[in-house]
C-alpha cells in the first residue's frame, strides 16, 4: 500500500471510538453542535434561545423551556433527537434548514442510547457564580483598571513556575524557533535557504523583517477578521451576497501592515464616518472601516421594519462588546444579565446609539429580502471591476424606463384601490390579483434599484462600500419588556454600561458612536487593552492568559497570570497601542522560545500547561495549512486578489450554491493566499472548513481545534491537496536527492536514516509509474502530522 494511503487510512481507522466513549462525543457529536447549534445556544454566542444552552454537559441535560435536550439512555425522551429528526414541526433544528444527514442523526441516537458521554464542563459552575450587581461587578478583577507591576514577561512566568515547583523547558532548536516565527507572524514556512542561513544571532533582525513583511498583514489581519465575523454573504434563511465586503478585508490587512494604533483602529471601525479626514483617500478609508458594523448576519426576510432595526442594533451591540470588551451586553436585551453586571438599562442605553445609526449592506428587495440595504458612495476611488458584466449606457437607460413604468403601474393600482374604498365597492374578490401585482412590482423594482445604485449614467461601476452613517433621526431607545418590540416601557438615555463608570454625555446632534468608540479604548476603560493583549498572547503562546478569550466576565475563566496580563496591557497602551511592538516583546521572550518537550513530572503538576513549563504544541490554522502547501509546491501567488469572486457572481443569492456555475465546488481553485478566498456563510471553502476555520456568524477569538476522520479523508481525496502534491513532485523531480529536497521544503530538515530508507524503497516500488509514486510520496508528507504542526 502507498505510504500516503497507509498514513491517511490509519488516521481514519485506528482506535475507532464507541458511542459510550468521550472520544465518540468529540469526533461525532461536538463538531455537529458547534457547526449547527452553538450560534443560537451557547455562552460563546451569548444566545440561549428557548432557554437552551448546548455548549456544556449541564446545559444539554437540563435543557430549556420545553424540557431536557438529552436524557442519557432514553432517546425517546431526548428533545434534541426529536429536533434534529424534524419529527415535530414546532421543534426543528437547525431551523429553516434541511434536515441533518441520516448518518449524523444515527450517531446522535447511538450516543444517547449509550449514555450520552460528555466530557465538557462549564467554565464556572452555576452554583459557584456570585450574585451579580454593580458593587460585586465593580470589584471583579476584569472591571478594575490594570495595576502596574515591575517585571518582564519571563520574570512573571518563572515566578509562577518556581512557586509551583516547576522548571521551564530548555530553548528549542533554532530551526524550530524559526518555523514558529514564520508560521506565527506571516503564516508561511521558511524556505530551505532561509532555514539554512538562520542563527540565533539573527533572531531580532528576523523578527523585524517578518513584522515588516506585507505577508504579516495577511496573517494577522485574518485574526481580526475572525473577531469581526467577516463574511461575504448574509447566511441564515436569506443567504444573499455582500459583493463589497472585500473592501473591509483589504482595509484590515492594510491597517495591520501599517501598524495603525489599536485604539485608533477600533475608533475607525465604529465611528470612522464621524472622524475628520484629509482628502478623499482618507475619507474613503474611514468609511470602509465602518464595514465592521455592517458585516453581521441579518434577518432579511423580517417584515416588521422596527423589529429588523432592533435586531440589527442587537447584533452590532454583541459584536462590539465581544470584540473589544470580551463581554457580551446583548444578553441583557430581555432581562438583566444573569451572570454579568449588565442591566437592561445598560443594553438599551447602547441600543439608542445603534438605532441612531443607518447600516448600509447592499442587498436589494427580492423574494428572499424584505429590507433594502443600500451602499455608501466612496470619493476618489475607482469602481468595482466586474469582468464580463458591464452595463451599457443603453441598458442603464432601459432600466430607468422600466423603473418609471413600474412606478406608474404601482401608482395606478394604489389609486384604483383607494377609489374603490372611497366608493364603497367590494374588491375582495380581486385580492389575490392585487397582491400578486404588488409583489411583482416590489421585487422587480428592487432589482432595478439595486442595479442602478451600483453604476453611473454610462453603466460604469461606482466606488461603493458597506458601512454605517448616522441616521437622519437621532433618538434614544425605548426599553422593551422581555425585549418585545410591541411592549415599550420607558425611554433610556443613550450611554455606556454603569459598571465601568463612564458618565459621558451624549451629543444631541449625533448618534454617540464616536463617544462610544473613544470610551471603549480609553485608558479609563479596564478591558480593551487587556482583551487585545490576551488575544495576541493566545495566537503566539497557544492559549490565552484568560483562556476564554471572548469572555472576561464572571462566567469566563480567571487569568493564569493576572499580573502578567496587567503588565502586557499597560505596556500595550504605553507603547502607543502598537500591536507589532507587543508581538515583538512576546516572541523575543524565553517563554516563547521554549522547546515543547514532554516531561511527565511537570505534566502531573500542570497537565494543561497553564503555567507554561514548555511550549504548547499547536496545529496550524486552516489558512496556514493551505498556504503552506502552495508555498512548498512553488505555486503560491502572493499578489492581492482584486476584489472578490463573490462580487463577480450573477445575482445576489447563494442560498442554493450549486446553482451558481461561477463558484468552484470546493470554493477554491485559487493560488492566492487563503485570506482572499470567498467567505460565504454556510458555504465555506472545503480546506478551511475541514480544519476549523472561524464560524463567520460569531465573534471568534479562539478557534476550535478538532481531529476528525474527515480531515484525513480530505488530505487523501481533496483535489486541491492532490494538485499541490503534483506541483511539489514536479518541483523536486529532477533533483538527485528528491527525498531530501521534499523534506527540506516541507519540514526544513533532513530525513533521518529510517525515513530516507523507507521513502526510497517506496519510490522504487515495482514497475509502477515513477511520477505517480513521487506525487503520492509528496501527498503523504502533506498528510503527515509534522506538516500540520508548528513543531
Amino acid at each position: 500500500m502507498k505510504p500516503a494511503l497507509c498514513l491517511v487510512l490509519f488516521c481514519c481507522c485506528a482506535g475507532a471510538a464507541l458511542p459510550e466513549d468521550a472520544a465518540f462525543f468529540e469526533a461525532k457529536i461536538r463538531p455537529v453542535l458547534v457547526r449547527h447549534c452553538y450560534e443560537c445556544h451557547s455562552l460563546k454566542s451569548g444566545k440561549a434561545k428557548g432557554g437552551l444552552m448546548l455548549d456544556t454537559r449541564q446545559g444539554i441535560r437540563v435543557g430549556g423551556d420545553t424540557g431536557p435536550a438529552v436524557v442519557p439512555g432514553e432517546s425517546a425522551k431526548s428533545l434534541l433527537l426529536s429536533a434534529i429528526k424534524h419529527s415535530d414541526p414546532d421543534l426543528e433544528m437547525p431551523p429553516k434548514k434541511p434536515r441533518l444527514p441520516e448518518l449524523v442523526i444515527a450517531d446522535f441516537e447511538a450516543w444517547i442510547k449509550a449514555g450520552a458521554a460528555d466530557p465538557r464542563e462549564s467554565a464556572i459552575n452555576a452554583a459557584e457564580r456570585p450574585p451579580v450587581d454593580l458593587e460585586s461587578g465593580g470589584n471583579f478583577w476584569s472591571y478594575q483598571k490594570p495595576r502596574a507591576a515591575g517585571g518582564t514577561i519571563d520574570g512573571f512566568i518563572q515566578a509562577k513556575l518556581k512557586e509551583n515547583g516547576l522548571e521551564p523547558a530548555p530553548v528549542a532548536e533554532p530551526v524550530i524557533i524559526l518555523r514558529r516565527l514564520y508560521f506565527d507572524l506571516i503564516g508561511l514556512p521558511p524556505t530551505p535557504e532561509q532555514a539554512a542561513a538562520f542563527s540565533m544571532d539573527q533572531l531580532e533582525a528576523t523578527v523585524d523583517g517578518l513584522l515588516n513583511s506585507p505577508r504579516f498583514g495577511e496573517r494577522w489581519g485574518r485574526h481580526w477578521l475572525d473577531v469581526a465575523r467577516y463574511a461575504e454573504s448574509n447566511g441564515r434563511e436569506s443567504n444573499l451576497t455582500f459583493p463589497h465586503a472585500w473592501r473591509y478585508r483589504d482595509y484590515v490587512i492594510d491597517a495591520v501592515n501599517a501598524d495603525v494604533p489599536f485604539d485608533r483602529f477600533i475608533i475607525e471601525q465604529i465611528a470612522g464616518d464621524l472622524l475628520p479626514a484629509q482628502g478623499d483617500a482618507e475619507r474613503a478609508r474611514l468609511l470602509i472601516a465602518t464595514g465592521f458594523l455592517a458585516l453581521g448576519p441579518k434577518g432579511l426576510n423580517e417584515m416588521n421594519k422596527a423589529q429588523f432595526a432592533a435586531d440589527v442594533a442587537d447584533e452590532q451591540i454583541d459584536a462590539v462588546t465581544r470584540a473589544v470588551l470580551a463581554s457580551s451586553i446583548a444578553c441583557a436585551r430581555c432581562h438583566d444579565h444573569k451572570t454579568e453586571p449588565f442591566s437592561m438599562e445598560d443594553y438599551y442605553a447602547l441600543a439608542g446609539i445603534f438605532k441612531s445609526t443607518q447600516t448600509f449592506y447592499g442587498n436589494w428587495i427580492d423574494s428572499e429580502n424584505n429590507n433594502h440595504g443600500h451602499l455608501i458612495r466612496l470619493p476618489g476611488l475607482p469602481g468595482q471591476v466586474i469582468p464580463n458584466r458591464p452595463l451599457s449606457a443603453d441598458r442603464v437607460r432601459q432600466l430607468k424606463e422600466d423603473l418609471v413604468r413600474l412606478q406608474a403601474e404601482e401608482k395606478a393600482q394604489n389609486e384604483y384601490v383607494a377609489k374603490a374604498k372611497a366608493d364603497g365597492r367590494d374588491i375582495s374578490g380581486e385580492y389575490h390579483r392585487i397582491l400578486a401585482t404588488a409583489i411583482r412590482i416590489l421585487w422587480n423594482r428592487g432589482g432595478i434599484e439595486g442595479q442602478l445604485e451600483t453604476v453611473d449614467e454610462q453603466g460604469h461601476a461606482l466606488p461603493l462600500c458597506m458601512g454605517v452613517q448616522d441616521a437622519k433621526s437621532i433618538q434614544d431607545s425605548q426599553l422593551y419588556d422581555r425585549g418585545e418590540i410591541a411592549r415599550p416601557v420607558k425611554s433610556v438615555p443613550r450611554g455606556f454600561p454603569k459598571v465601568m463608570g463612564s458618565g459621558a454625555a451624549m451629543p444631541e446632534e449625533h448618534s454617540g458612536r464616536l463617544e462610544l468608540a473613544r470610551w471603549l479604548v480609553s485608558r479609563e476603560n479596564p478591558l480593551a487593552a487587556r482583551v487585545m493583549a490576551n488575544r495576541v498572547w493566545r495566537h503566539l503562546l497557544g492559549a490565552g492568559i484568560v483562556r476564554t478569550v471572548d469572555n472576561f466576565g464572571f462566567s469566563g475563566e480567571r487569568p493564569s497570570h493576572p499580573e502578567l496580563l496587567d503588565y502586557l496591557a499597560l505596556r500595550f497602551m504605553d507603547g502607543g497601542w502598537s500591536v507589532k511592538k507587543l508581538i515583538k516583546e512576546m516572541v523575543m521572550s524565553e517563554a516563547y522560545r521554549q522547546a515543547s518537550t514532554y516531561r511527565s513530572e511537570s505534566f502531573e503538576k500542570d497537565p494543561d500547561n497553564r503555567l507554561l513549563w514548555r511550549a504548547n504544541k499547536r496545529r496550524l490554522d486552516a489558512e496556514v495549512i493551505r498556504d503552506s502547501m502552495l508555498a512548498v509546491a512553488g505555486v503560491l501567488d502572493t499578489s492581492r486578489r482584486p476584489g472578490s469572486l463573490v462580487a463577480e457572481l450573477d445575482g445576489q443569492s447563494v442560498s442554493l450554491i450549486g446553482f451558481n456555475a461561477k463558484l468552484p465546488s470546493d470554493l477554491d481553485g485559487s493560488k492566492r493566499r487563503s485570506v482572499y478566498l470567498p467567505v460565504l456563510r454556510d458555504h465555506l471553502p472545503d480546506v478551511l472548513e475541514q480544519f476549523d476555520v472561524a464560524n463567520p456568524n460569531l465573534v471568534t477569538g479562539n478557534r476550535d481545534v478538532t481531529n476528525v476522520p474527515l480531515q484525513a479523508l480530505y488530505l487523501l481525496n481533496g483535489p486541491f491537496v492532490q494538485e499541490q502534491a503534483e506541483a511539489l513532485a514536479k518541483r523536486i523531480q529532477s533533483s538527485p536527492e528528491r527525498v531530501q529536497a521534499a523534506f527540506q521544503f516541507c519540514f526544513n530538515r533532513q530525513p533521518d536514516a529510517g525515513e530516507l530508507a523507507l521513502s526510497e524503497k517506496f519510490l522504487h516500488t515495482g514497475a509502477q509509474d515513477g511520477f505517480k509514486l513521487l506525487q503520492a510520496f509528496c501527498q503523504s508528507l502533506f498528510a503527515s502530522a509534522e506538516f500540520r504542526f508548528a513543531d
